[in-house]
């Protein structure tokens, strides 16, 4: 029981971690229906942002850790912003009105180009990060195998629901989710109605890369180390999150993330941790098959 209560733990801050970078998905997606696959790029671009940037709070004397992460929080939303911004008027802007696979042809190409920019300018070697929440409660502890739950994991989790919150919120009641709603519908009525697309779907990009830079922080407080090549494998099984709850569904995302990242803990754990990643994606095919729109999604009208 102890040990199953351990990979629970263990599996639901992967899943959170997996259920941030999956809103991002979801929110471009749910407005263009295009793909950001240099969304994983991103955050991984945020942990590197992070890096330096802890390592520059700490040499001029800062050591109160409620400041270092709030300073580290405010710099890394506002430079990987900057980043998910230029992605979006470099890569998909000029071929918004293209074929369906050219921005997606674009996007990849712009994930090669932030792996080997960052691989030349911070190395391939992984970087390790300092632990900031330090500390864990013990359940348990009479038995043989003690449950511990870290602070780290504890911060992982709340931070995810309190984001899942307040972007539901965006979405479902403010007027920057009524002009993402009515971008979803119709661009090209949204625009007849006043709606000015080109900055909300600037906006979306730059809220999604703003997830990117929360789970990326939150992914370094949690596993100490990152590297250039960090953000592809998270990002394919955060796109796989966000397919599996629903692509479009803001609490599919974060129930998709959670599923997948169960799903690899619990393997890794009673099984075999080669073979979590195969299990992972075998689920995926299997919901797929019975529920083609995921979880939480709705099926698609076909507009005539």
């Amino acid at each position: 029981m102890e040990y199953f209560l351990q990979q629970l733990i263990n599996g639901v801050t992967l899943g959170s971690i997996y259920g941030l970078i999956a809103i991002g998905y979801t929110m471009v997606y749910g407005i263009i229906g295009m793909i950001n696959f240099a969304h994983g790029d991103i955050f991984m671009v945020s942990t590197m942002i992070s890096l330096v940037a802890v390592v520059l709070i700490l040499s001029i004397g800062i050591t109160a850790v409620p400041v270092i992460l709030l300073l580290l929080l405010l710099v890394s939303l506002l430079l990987t912003s900057l980043y998910g911004w230029t992605v979006e008027r470099m890569a998909y802007r000029p071929l918004r009105g293209s074929f369906r696979l050219a921005p997606l042809i674009s996007a990849i190409g712009m994930s090669i180009v932030l792996q080997n920019y960052i691989q030349n300018a911070q190395g391939a070697d992984k970087k390790s990060f300092p632990t900031l929440i330090p500390g864990y409660m013990s359940f348990f502890n009479e038995g043989s195998f003690p449950v511990i739950l870290q602070y780290s994991q504890l911060s992982v989790m709340v931070v995810t629901v309190v984001v899942l919150c307040i972007f539901t919120w965006l979405v479902t009641k403010t007027s920057l989710g009524r002009a993402q709603r009515a971008c979803e519908q119709d661009l090209k009525m949204a625009a007849l109605l006043g709606v000015n697309v080109d900055r909300t779907i600037s906006l979306t990009f730059v809220i999604g890369a703003a997830l990117a830079a929360v789970a990326g922080l939150m992914h370094l407080i949690y596993y100490g180390v990152t590297d250039f090549y960090a953000g592809f494998v998270v990002g394919i099984k955060a796109f796989t999150a966000a397919v599996l709850g629903g692509i479009g569904s803001l609490p599919g995302a974060v129930l998709g993330g959670l599923t997948i990242g169960l799903i690899e803990t619990f393997f890794a754990g009673y099984v075999s941790v080669d073979y979590k990643d195969v299990a992972a994606f075998s689920i995926l095919a299997i919901v797929l098959i019975f529920l083609p729109s995921g979880l939480l999604g709705r099926p698609e009208v076909e507009k005539v």
